[in-house]
């Protein structure tokens, strides 16, 4: 047999707990995964913990499993296409950790505890009130089986505790981190059965990478101290461990953990802003790994070719909004107008004015969405930049018609001509009306900038908007002529302003 065919094949897995909606961070630690197996050729397995009923958010498996579906992020194993390994829910594999939770008691690595949440409380207060660490004080480790099947009788509630050895160093090889100690006396005997006969994290863990046989075990920072307890019980159980990564973690710009307060944290909301696929992958890849100092727009096929754990950071990452907006602009920026236009569509259903009808007509969205493309940052933002295009009433400030030393008169002169010139136009595309309006602010001995906008607020009814010979067109004649004779009332009927202001 060949030294390559000797290797263990790379299987990784995404294990969410559906307590809440796919964070970003967490969603990250997935990429990480997913972009590792990928890399290798290796399989993604998914797989959902759902044995904390307490805390279980309906619709949060939807959402996780739609976020990766959004992302491109295939899996070879899991929910919807099962696997040799399934079933890929914990709440359906609940045997296999009361089987090896009773292994663990009969080999004497295990024990139950019969502690009361009130018990456990009063001492975690003592704990406290004399500056201990926190951790349980092992009342149950040393109780007689006698002692313990009378409770058992009596009714009393028991958990499975893990009999941690008192004086043992662990040690173990970080693939980013390097070499990692910690003392088993600085560890509590931690539960592995809760006494509704779910299992804690630590235990559905170690037994599912097991059996899934899982042969990396990428995750987040935060279960560095976990890894410890991991391990032991990969030993009590006589299982070959995988090889752990901890990935940085995540930081607001301000260095403090990522959260709400500094923007969206739900990689649903970041679909919903209008952000577009590629653009989160590649900005989420380099959120602690690195191709270089200097490369930052990546296809996703050039990110998993380059991909390695050499060049993940062991320092935190920052999650730069500004950074992730500068980015979605220039993905936008690169779209076809018919893949910008496609994408806008179903945020422009979305967020127009109700009076709109829809279905929009993707034709004319094709010809509006040209004259926007080049300022939009989010997809979000398309409504607000062309509504007037969709709507048949328009509501402005009379006063915006009056742009920068012009008055009133001047105003409304300017909208009279132009009024009667537009109507009689037999061509009404961005050449004729630019060959038309030029020629007419030197005819109305107005600088070319106070006849056009004047005209784009009559239009538009507001003072930015898009070219305005393209908008006009876009418009139509009808449409245009109509907005320009209401500007002109609107002109007519404003109040005089008291001399002196």
């Amino acid at each position: 047999m060949t030294k390559d065919k000797d290797k263990q094949k790379v299987r990784v897995r995404y294990a969410p707990s559906p307590t809440g909606y796919p964070h970003v961070g967490n969603i990250r630690t997935a990429l990480f995964n997913w972009l590792f197996a990928r890399h290798h050729k290796g399989s993604f397995i998914v797989r959902i913990e759902d044995t904390d009923t307490a805390r279980t958010v309906e619709g949060a498996v939807d959402a996780i499993l739609d976020g990766l579906r959004w992302l491109g992020m295939d899996w070879d194993e899991g929910p919807d296409i099962g696997g040799d390994y399934g079933p890929y829910f914990q709440s359906q594999r609940l045997d296999l950790y009361k089987a090896a939770a009773k292994r663990l008691i009969e080999q004497g690595d295990a024990y139950y505890c019969y502690c009361t949440p009130q018990r456990l409380e009063e001492m975690r207060a003592e704990q406290i009130r004399l500056k201990q660490p926190p951790g349980y004080d092992r009342r149950c480790r040393d109780k007689s089986a006698i002692g313990s099947v009378l409770k058992v009788m009596s009714g009393l509630k028991r958990v499975v505790r893990f009999r941690t050895p008192l004086e043992k160093q662990i040690a173990f090889t970080d693939i980013i981190r390097g070499e990692v100690t910690f003392e088993s006396s600085c560890i509590d005997d931690f539960v592995l059965l809760k006494s509704d006969g779910y299992p804690t994290y630590h235990l559905a863990s170690v037994v599912d990478d097991h059996n899934m046989g899982i042969s990396h075990v990428l995750r987040a920072e935060e279960w560095l101290s976990s890894t410890p307890r991991h391990l032991m019980l990969y030993q009590a159980l006589g299982y070959k461990p995988p090889q752990f990564a901890h990935l940085p973690m995540l930081l607001g710009k301000d260095r403090s953990k990522l959260s709400k307060r500094h923007g969206a944290v739900s990689i649903t909301d970041y679909k919903e802003q209008g952000y577009l696929p590629d653009v989160m992958l590649n900005f989420l890849s380099l959120l602690g790994w690195s191709l270089d100092d200097k490369t930052e727009i990546m296809s996703i096929q050039e990110i998993i070719k380059n991909f390695s754990l050499k060049r993940v950071s062991q320092t935190a990452a920052i999650f730069n909004s500004e950074k992730l907006d500068w980015m979605n602009g220039v993905y936008i920026r690169n779209l076809s107008p018919e893949d910008f236009a496609r994408v806008t569509i179903p945020y422009l259903e979305r967020d127009l004015p109700s009076s709109v009808e829809r279905p929009l007509p993707v034709e004319y969205v094709s010809r509006i969405t040209p004259l926007i493309h080049e300022r939009t940052k989010r997809l979000d933002e398309v409504a607000g930049l062309t509504d007037f295009f969709f709507i048949d009433e328009i509501e402005y400030q009379p006063e915006l018609l009056i742009v920068k030393k012009m008055n009133r008169e001047l105003a409304l002169k300017a909208l009279e001509t132009a009024y009667l010139k537009l109507k009689r136009l037999h061509e009404f595309n961005d050449e004729s009306l630019e060959g038309m309006l030029r020629p007419l602010a030197e005819e109305l001995e107005l600088k070319v900038g106070q006849l056009f906008g004047t005209l784009r607020v009559a239009v538009t009814g507001r003072a930015v908007a898009p070219p305005l010979f393209q908008t006009m067109a876009a418009l139509g004649q009808k449409r245009c002529v109509r907005r320009v004779k209401k500007a002109i009332t609107a002109l007519k009927e404003m109040p005089e302003k008291p001399e002196g202001e």
